[in-house]
């Protein structure tokens, strides 16, 4: 099982409160907030309060959880701005490693919508 908290993970500080954000949604298990350089109009991270570095080390202890973030995900991309499907929509995002893109090594979910073009992505 995953450490609670890393005392490095710039993520683990935001949970804990050392660092703010602006938050989205929050509860026992997670926090959604504000990516500080979005790459299109809605753009959020879900973040597990739990330290897991990357989807390579989630088991099956985490289904619960993961699945919990993916049925919000719908909820919270309508809540924060993206049109309903199917004219609307959002990207969800998940990077792990090096060469998957991965800058934060504490798994998080980008949930990216609004109007295009973006940026990025």
């Amino acid at each position: 099982m995953s450490p609670a908290a890393d005392p490095s993970c710039l993520f683990c500080k935001i949970i804990e409160g050392k660092i703010p954000s602006s938050k989205v949604y929050e509860d026992d298990d997670m926090l959604v907030f504000h990516d500080i350089h979005p790459w299109a109009p809605v753009h959020f991270l879900m973040v597990p309060k739990v330290h897991l570095a990357s989807m390579a080390q989630v088991g099956p202890e985490h289904e619960a959880l993961l699945g919990r973030m993916m049925s919000l995900a719908p909820k919270l991309a309508l809540q924060e701005g993206c049109r309903p499907y199917p004219e609307g929509g959002f990207r969800v995002v998940i990077n792990t490693g090096q060469e998957g893109g991965q800058e934060v090594q504490h798994l998080h979910v980008h949930v990216i919508g609004g109007p295009r073009p973006w940026l990025k992505g």
